[in-house]
């Protein structure tokens, strides 16, 4: 067991560094945000296909109609997600734009307290006010710089909220899943809806230079598979909190490499803003909230005559 523990944390450490790269090939790509957005998911479910047709394809079985709404939902909002977060850094740094993405658990907590009325603890509203002072210095250090930028880091929020609904539609179907299948369901749908997408925006799927190809299988290979799916394992001998705090190093992570490799360099604002950010997030994620737990379950307890 605690060979095993070692080997999660170390699978921890790998995935906050693949995940990191996610900005950074999205900003080496020449490619539009949308077509970006879908070659990472196509070339993922591709690569899964091969498990969820020889190991799993008996498990869609246990989908019910319900199962197969909430999913497509999902799909829907991590497509949309990918959209507008990749179209965040055409606009803005990749610092400001990772940080502001990893607002998430405020947007759960958000959630919570409008559609449920969950209260909200002193301390909940104590880190959820220091990480959207932090979100602000940011901003007004980028709108500073240019109103586009601002721009970006208000795309950038979007796309924090829309990864916040895709995973409180789909965790409830995940936990009769493996992980094989589920996310081979959601990418395959997630796929499905960006490629009708990029048809209307009249966005080209090809051709393109083998690098750009190549950007689009390292999406999908690292920040995508191995990535989260290191973060999915992991929690078999890791706590929640645990990961949830390493996942907040991505924005550190990203923006060194931004420096390093993109030559983006980091404004004071920046700085100061990101580490107000990640101080109340830790804070919010640290104490606990409720808001962290919501799930379908609470909101089929709200609503029994949901029928999706």
């Amino acid at each position: 067991m605690q060979a095993a523990k070692k080997k999660a944390y170390l699978a921890i450490l790998l995935g906050v560094i693949t995940v990191s790269l996610s900005a950074i090939l999205v900003k080496l790509s020449q490619a539009e945000p949308g077509v970006i957005a879908f070659y990472r998911m196509f070339f993922s479910s591709v690569i899964l296909a091969p498990f969820f047709f020889l190991y799993h394809r008996r498990e869609i079985s246990k989908l019910t109609k319900r199962d197969w709404s909430f999913s497509v939902i999902a799909g829907i909002f991590l497509a949309f997600h990918f959209i507008l977060w990749f179209e965040s850094l055409q606009y803005t740094s990749v610092a400001s734009s990772t940080v502001l993405v990893t607002l998430q658990p405020l947007f759960a907590f958000a959630g919570a307290f409008f559609f449920f009325k969950e209260k909200m603890s002193k301390t909940a509203l104590v880190s959820a006010s220091i990480a959207i002072a932090g979100s602000l210095i940011i901003s007004w250090g980028d709108f500073q710089i240019s109103g586009m930028a601002l721009w970006g880091d208000f795309l950038a929020l979007m796309a924090c909220a829309l990864v916040t609904a895709y995973l409180l539609f789909g965790q409830d179907v995940r936990k009769r899943l493996s992980i094989v299948t589920y996310t081979f369901i959601l990418y395959s749908i997630s796929a499905i809806i960006l490629f009708f997408y990029t048809l209307i925006k009249g966005e080209s799927l090809g051709p393109f230079e083998s690098q750009e190809w190549i950007y689009f299988l390292l999406l999908a290979i690292f920040p995508t598979l191995l990535g989260h799916s290191l973060f999915n394992w992991s929690i078999k001998w890791i706590s929640t909190t645990f990961i949830s705090m390493a996942i907040l190093f991505e924005p550190v992570g990203a923006t060194v490499l931004a420096y390093y490799i993109l030559g983006e360099s980091v404004s004071g604002s920046q700085v100061i803003g990101g580490a107000v950010v990640i101080a109340g997030l830790a804070l919010f994620i640290l104490k606990g909230n409720k808001a962290l737990g919501i799930t379908i379950k609470g909101l089929r307890k709200k609503h029994k005559n949901l029928n999706l």
